[in-house]
């Protein structure tokens, strides 16, 4: 099971990281460009301020369990990465996009096990 762990931690620290750099580096009309509409609805410094909240989370995820140091921090970061998708279904429930809804649903999942996994039977 801890395999599983690590193996859905890394993914969803990949997914956030990758995401989260995109959204406080880029300007929002490239994320527009590149198919990231929702930004239209936020100010350039909230999609900045969702981005840095991505990419500390993912850091968070790994980072702790890994060094041993403080590695009460990580199903925290997993619960905290499972918000960041509630609050993005509400966002594509509001605009139509229900198509994503499935998308976010699986990385809420994943959070909920991170989480489950690190705060419960398998914590470190």
């Amino acid at each position: 099971m801890t395999i599983a762990l690590w193996t859905v931690q890394g993914m969803l620290a990949a997914v956030f990281g990758g995401s989260g750099v995109a959204k406080a580096t880029r300007d929002p009309k490239r994320l527009v460009d590149d198919g990231i509409t929702w930004v239209e609805d936020f100010s350039a410094s909230a999609v900045k301020a969702i981005g840095v909240l991505e990419v500390l989370a993912a850091v968070g995820l790994i980072l702790p369990a890994a060094t041993g140091i403080a590695p009460v921090l990580t199903p925290l970061a997993a619960v905290g990465i499972g918000l960041l998708p509630a609050g993005a279904a509400v966002v594509h429930f509001r605009r139509g996009e229900i198509a994503f809804i499935g998308v976010i649903a699986a990385l809420f999942v994943a959070a909920a096990f991170v989480a489950w996994g690190r705060l419960g039977p398998y914590a470190f």
